[in-house]
């Protein structure tokens, strides 16, 4: 049976650190979804290493990574990860393999999705990486699959409708029409990059591995999620563990596991409802973003912060049946003299413990605070659960209270050895 990782808030939580934790364990790394406008961030032998495709695992040589039917390939992208991966003196020979299932990302969708945001009144803060236009193009079944792209035969008869569609659309637009002969040539140069690695990942191989070695991989976070998040204000795909299923065609009885992980606060890159966003008063609390490392991997953006919202959280760990939870940088707090956790909104005058849907309802829902005191004194040493702070460990016994659910990871720092694992809060009494 496999496991999952999964993000529990709006992206950003620490995921790439955690699979690189947990890959030593695992053959096989499975991206689900998503394409290059996520980012992995992995400390590792005292050195910075940033992903957007290809799995975080791929630092561990005996691990094997895959591409799913959900993601959507950016071969450029793509090729400056590889790039980077040869500089850095990392082999992946015969350990990367893409599904011919999966949609490629054209620079066409790169113009289209910079200029419709311009467009909108309202920004979402897209990334500008052709993500949504891509998926956009999936769901209208006008797309180019990976498989379509390197079958010559569907090819030509695509490539020809491709180009006639979307220099209509550039037209609508304003922008500059596509040029035929460029654009067979960018696509001559993709077969090239993706052949090597194209297979039928979903019956070659995982028809012929042992799940218990399978480790799913999701992108973003739950509340980005297409269907389920702060809609408008989410990404194109569905970046819960059902939409890590469908992306990565494992079904779910074949999942044991769902690691939930979830930041020690909340931070949220671009726009979009944040209940427990920081106050005026209150936005220096955790330093500036440099010190808090608090910047988008894939944008540079800063991230804005807010106090941990644990109906947001109960509500993911549910949607997304989670068996454990791996919080991340408890560190960031370790100089508060108190810390506020959101336990209800105030809806209207009433109290609610419900995640609504309704945009009007989250616009102005207000946070209810439940208020601990913080520990005052370092937890980047702690390498064992008894090394924490007694006040750390009420903060996690009080999330892990709140939300049902076993806290049994906590990382201290950004380093690969900065963790705590095995936790084991289930006979802890909450100190007041």
């Amino acid at each position: 049976m496999a496991s999952a990782i999964i993000g529990l808030q709006f992206g950003d939580e620490g995921k790439g650190k955690v699979i690189d934790l947990l890959s030593p364990d695992f053959t096989h790394i499975v991206r689900a979804q998503g394409g290059n406008n996520a980012g992995h961030s992995v400390i590792a032998n005292g050195k910075e290493y940033h992903f957007h495709l290809i799995p975080s695992g791929v630092l561990y040589s005996h691990t094997k990574c895959y591409l799913g039917a959900g993601v959507v390939i950016d071969p450029e992208g793509l090729e400056k990860e590889l790039l980077q991966l040869e500089k850095d003196r990392i082999n992946i020979e015969g350990r990367l393999f893409i599904s011919k299932y999966a949609h490629v990302v054209f620079p066409f969708h790169k113009i289209l999705d910079k200029a419709n945001e311009l467009k909108k009144n309202s920004s979402i803060g897209t990334t500008g990486k052709g993500i949504g236009p891509c998926y956009t193009d999936r769901a209208a079944r006008v797309g180019m699959r990976v498989a379509d792209l390197l079958d010559e035969a569907v090819f030509e008869k695509m490539a020809k409708a491709l180009l006639e569609n979307k220099n209509k659309q550039l037209a609508m637009l304003g922008c500059d029409l596509l040029d035929a002969k460029a654009f067979y040539v960018t696509c001559e140069y993709y077969k090239k990059l993706l052949k090597p690695f194209a297979c039928d990942i979903e019956q070659k191989i995982f028809y012929n591995i042992d799940p218990s070695k399978v480790l799913l991989e999701g992108a973003q976070g739950t509340f980005l999620d297409g269907l389920y998040g702060t809609y408008p204000f989410v990404t194109s795909s569905n970046t819960c563990m059902a939409g890590v299923c469908l992306g990565s065609g494992f079904p779910p009885r074949a999942i044991k596991e769902v690691i939930g992980v979830v930041k020690a606060y909340t931070t949220r890159v671009g726009n979009g409802f944040l209940v427990t966003e920081f106050e005026d008063v209150e936005k220096s609390i955790l330093g500036d973003n440099s010190s808090a490392r608090e910047k988008g991997t894939t944008t540079g953006r800063d991230r804005r912060m807010g106090w941990l919202d644990l109906v947001m959280l109960r509500y993911a760990i549910r949607l997304n049946g989670v068996t454990s939870l791996a919080l991340t940088k408890l560190d960031i707090l370790d100089h508060l003299e108190k810390i506020k956790i959101c336990t209800s909104y105030e809806i209207g005058g009433v109290h609610s413990e419900i995640f609504p849907a309704s945009t009007t309802e989250l616009e102005s829902s207000k946070p209810v605070y439940e208020i601990l005191d913080g520990w005052m004194s370092s937890t980047k040493e702690c390498k064992e659960q008894d090394d924490l702070p007694e006040k750390a460990l009420n903060y996690l016994a009080r999330i892990e209270e709140f939300c049902e659910v076993p806290i049994k990871i906590v990382s201290v720092g950004p380093e690969r050895e900065k963790v705590i694992r095995s936790c084991d809060l289930t006979k802890r009494k909450i100190s007041v």
